[in-house]
């Protein structure tokens, strides 16, 4: 049995190794060797809590053995499984134990292990600074006695350091040459897996998007080639979630969300459980599934991840201007980082040109210039640009936002981002409108309205429409689906939402969605209101239009 679950470790098949060392130690306690290997297989399939208890008895044996460097190592790796679970006061505490076993005892790359990991409690207590001279020393000691796992770690804690720090380009020069060790396969699975969420998680904060796709590119072949592994995994998926949102695959992106949410939200609630649901929200918004947006912007709440930008967009496209106004205005005020003020600004720029507050709208926009000057990054640039444009728009200024607005459709094309381009496109038909030249506002209008259908962002669709004064679909009023005028004429019988999704064997989130998104296509507020265009525009089958004066 052993020999076999040696096979499996060195195979990588997790979840077997872990099965047949834990059926072996079931028999016969395994000796300490195999009793690590039972712990990191463990953890790397997702049995945390059984990864804890083994790691625990390699610390109490290999005390029991006279070995207080091994005994420091296993409680180095119970408290850094904690501390990656978001158990920080348990992850110290192991930290502090593995401290006492060497206390009094000759430096040994233990102790720069240990100053490591209180290192990162450090940062992520908001003192990057002060943590740095820590990781530098430990990368010493790593680079000293080649110990690899060390030195990627500590450059990781350095890398993340800079960056918290606004250095920008030193940090990522750092995060680059550890991933370096990383892909030749130097560093054992349990920190690959930690460098690479977290190389890929600064990238996305600084907006690098070319680095966030090549490292996440290399994790999903990384996870791939390990189909039992469970940590990262989930992790991985939000990250190729977003870049697919942004490279427009958004049917494949909205069933990576779901299966994020589900890894993640397994016995072990990762950290990064909020994101995957906000990610999920994101789409469903785009794609017009308000009801099931609004639910999974709530679970991202619940998780720990704020629902901003988010949820203000949803009450926007929901009409619900003065809300989405208020939670924009307050999210602003309350976050302070250039960075994490970039991913609310373009929408505070949105919500205040729809409300009428040019004079705030421009202020978002010219703090976007700035932060994409201060920043450097093509996204951001991008992101500015845009929201410039649409701001001279909305100051009357078409000439000078044309410009803006090319600038910007060619910095989207340039990051292969259809969404962001088509509706920089609709800017752009807008301003050649105002300019007194519909023949090119059509065009734009046309390109951009193709994008969106093959995208499936129904509510932009709908938006278009309306500034164009044409149905989406002449084949039915209001360009409704076969679905959603089953939906209007039931609703116009007068039956209520559970009602029609038993006629319909639908469930009623879904039903509440077809009559959201009806309503919004129709322009009607009510389930009144919707009866009389129901009559009016001959969608109760035997009445038809009201005669032609």
């Amino acid at each position: 049995m052993l020999a076999q679950a040696d096979a499996s470790f060195a195979r990588r098949a997790w979840r077997d190794a872990y099965a047949r060392f834990a059926t072996a130690d079931a028999t016969t306690p395994l000796a300490l060797d195999d009793l690590e290997k039972l712990a990191l297989a463990a953890y790397l399939a997702g049995q945390d809590e059984e990864a804890t208890l083994a790691w625990t008895r390699a610390h109490h044996d290999a005390l029991r053995r006279g070995d207080p460097r091994r005994a420091a190592r296993n409680a180095v790796l119970v408290g850094s499984g904690l501390m990656f679970r978001g158990e920080s006061a348990p992850a110290l505490g192991w930290f502090a134990r593995g401290g006492r076993v060497l206390e009094g005892r000759d430096e040994c790359p233990e102790h720069a292990w240990l100053r490591m990991w209180t290192a990162f409690a450090q940062v992520w207590g908001g003192d990057p600074e002060g943590a740095q001279p820590a990781f530098a020393g430990s990368a010493a000691v790593g680079r000293g006695v080649g110990d690899t796992d060390l030195l990627t770690m500590s450059l990781l804690g350095q890398g993340m350091c800079l960056l918290l720090q606004g250095r920008g380009p030193a940090g990522l020069a750092l995060l680059d040459e550890l991933m370096v060790g990383v892909t030749a396969g130097e560093v054992s699975p349990m920190y690959v897996g930690i460098a690479y969420c977290t190389v890929i998680a600064g990238c996305s904060d600084l907006f690098d998007l070319r680095r966030a796709r090549e490292w996440t590119a290399a994790l999903t072949r990384w996870c791939d080639s390990q189909p039992d592994l469970v940590p990262y995994r989930g992790n991985c998926l939000v990250h190729r979630c977003e870049l697919m949102q942004v490279e427009g695959a958004w049917t494949e992106a909205i069933e990576l969300a779901r299966q994020a949410c589900r890894r993640l939200s397994g016995p072990v609630r990762w950290d990064t459980l909020g994101s995957a649901y906000y990610q999920l929200g994101e789409l469903q918004r785009l794609r017009g599934e308000f009801g099931e947006a609004e639910e999974s912007y709530r679970m991202a709440g619940e998780a720990g991840r704020r629902p901003e930008p988010g949820l203000a967009l949803l009450r926007l496209a929901q009409g619900r201007l003065d809300v989405a106004a208020a939670i924009l205005r307050r999210a602003v005020a309350e976050t302070r980082e250039p960075p994490a003020r970039s991913r609310v600004l373009p929408a505070h720029v949105e919500v205040m040109i729809a409300s009428g507050d040019v004079a705030s709208a421009r202020a978002g926009a010219d703090e976007l210039v700035r932060i994409a000057g201060l920043l450097d990054a093509p996204y951001l640039r991008a992101v500015a640009a845009s929201a410039d444009g649409a701001v001279l728009l909305a100051e009357g200024d078409a000439r000078s936002a044309l410009p803006r607005l090319r600038l910007a459709g060619s910095a989207w094309r340039g990051l292969d981002a259809p969404y962001e381009t088509a509706r920089v496109r609709v800017l752009t038909g807008l301003a050649c409108d105002a300019l007194g030249d519909p023949e090119t506002a059509a065009m734009e209008f046309d390109g951009a309205r193709k994008v969106f259908a093959q995208l499936g962002a129904g509510p932009d669709i709908a938006r278009l429409d309306a500034l164009t004064s044409r149905p989406a679909d002449r084949s039915t009023p209001g360009g409704l689906t076969a679905r959603e005028v089953q939906v209007v004429r039931l609703v116009a019988s007068g039956r209520t939402n559970r009602a029609i999704a038993k006629e319909l064997g639908l469930s009623e989130k879904t039903v509440a969605r077809h009559v959201h998104n009806s309503f919004l296509k129709i322009g009607v507020p009510s389930r009144a209101a919707a009866t009389a265009y129901a009559y009016e525009n001959g969608l109760i089958e035997g009445v038809g239009p009201p005669p032609q004066k």
